[in-house]
């Protein structure tokens, strides 16, 4: 698999000055504090200061946070 991220050197600042200044439609969660949208028993809003992940799979291990979906599995 390919993947292809035009944006990715992109700061979090960045991308929402993009957002914002493009007038783009976006998830309405992240205005209530949800950097990170999954589904809805895996992810809540995240406290000031608080890594952006930090939502995502909050009751695992910090190791333990990743779903599979991004990473190499072996055959």
């Amino acid at each position: 698999m390919i993947k292809i991220n035009p944006i990715i050197e992109w700061t979090w600042d960045q991308t929402w000055d993009y957002i914002k200044a493009n007038n783009l439609p976006y998830n309405k969660l992240h205005d209530k504090g949800y950097p990170s949208i999954g589904c809805e028993p895996c992810t809540r809003a995240i406290k000031p200061g608080e890594d952006l992940r930090a939502g995502r799979w909050w009751w695992e291990g910090k190791s333990d946070r990743e779903c599979g979906l991004h990473m190499e599995h072996n055959k």
